[in-house]
């Protein structure tokens, strides 16, 4: 007899073969971890995997609270901070062979934004936003509200003696025709580690949205992270700066690592969308991928990671 809801028994079959996926991805994920000697690693807050000679780490943590952003105003020099600062949250990658650490934070990235200390976006809107610093001041917008950052990840050599006498380094990123490999990344390799840590939101006084995160996805062979200032003022501007780092697991995990970035910056108007034919509605525009497919190029610089090394 035929079923009377071929609806329902199709929504069925989807769902079990979604769990036969995920299930199958599961098992995939657990075997390549025994077959690489990755370890997993789990904390307060903390998340992560030690695999090929690498440690990387995320955390996750409250917004700070008040008594933490006072000081971080003052370590800026900057009574204006996101509405959102995840001050504890981290991504970093530690390469225990030669002490190499690439690391991203919120300080860091706000200390790029007080440098770099753009012009603010002028719109309408703006003139009527209330201070952020007292309630009966008059705004006066004279710094960049956007939270707008250069910022393109940080990086150090820990103190680590190895076996040729190397104790520190002098790192550099230098031009390169080197790129990532996307093949690489397109391989149907399993995932052994995934995360995403948010660095500092603010939504511009329902105005739009400024956000900075950090995403990295670690597989057998590689690993690859994105780095993502997004930001939106509806109405008037979209820039979306993006970071992107790979490198190669090798088998010899002593020598120091090939670590491609590609930074992208990508920047247009509103009004300029719309005379290609864009729509100009703000609600068109929440996915940063998408809205980074139509937005003007401004900038591409392909580096690749160098130390020269001090010796004993």
């Amino acid at each position: 007899m035929a079923c009377d809801n071929c609806t329902a028994c199709g929504d069925m079959a989807d769902e079990l073969e979604q769990v036969t996926t995920q299930e199958d991805e599961e098992s995939r994920r657990r075997k390549a971890l025994k077959a690489t000697g990755a370890e997993l690693i789990r904390g307060e807050g903390v998340s992560g995997i030690s695999v090929g000679g690498w440690r990387i780490q995320t955390r996750k943590a409250p917004i700070l609270k008040m008594g933490p952003r006072e000081k971080w105003e003052k370590v800026l020099g900057s009574m204006h901070l996101p509405q959102m600062v995840f001050g504890d949250n981290f991504l970093e990658l530690v390469h225990e062979a030669t002490g190499l650490k690439i690391h991203f934070n919120a300080l860091d990235a706000l200390r790029g934004w007080k440098v770099e200390s753009l012009p603010p976006v002028q719109i309408p809107a703006a003139a009527k936003w209330k201070s952020r610093i007292k309630p009966v001041e008059q705004v006066i917008l004279d710094y960049d509200y956007t939270f707008t950052t250069p910022y393109a990840g940080s990086q150090c050599v820990q103190n680590k003696e190895n076996d040729q006498g190397v104790v520190d380094g002098t790192l550099e990123w230098v031009e390169s025709q080197e790129r990532i490999d996307m093949a690489a990344l397109q391989a149907k390799d399993p995932i052994l580690f995934y995360d995403e840590v948010v660095l500092y939101e603010d939504e511009l006084d329902d105005n739009g949205i400024s956000l900075l995160t950090a995403k990295v996805r670690v597989m057998p062979s590689c690993w690859f992270l994105l780095l993502r200032f997004w930001m939106r003022v509806d109405g008037a501007l979209m820039r979306l700066r993006d970071t992107r780092m790979f490198c190669r697991i090798e088998s010899d995990s002593t020598t120091f690592p090939v670590v491609i970035r590609e930074r992208n910056i990508k920047e247009d108007s509103f009004d300029s969308l719309a005379l290609k034919g864009y729509p100009k509605d703000s609600a068109m525009y929440n996915d940063p991928t998408v809205a980074g497919e139509r937005l003007k190029q401004k900038g591409h610089i392909c580096e690749k990671l160098t130390m020269k090394s001090g010796t004993k």
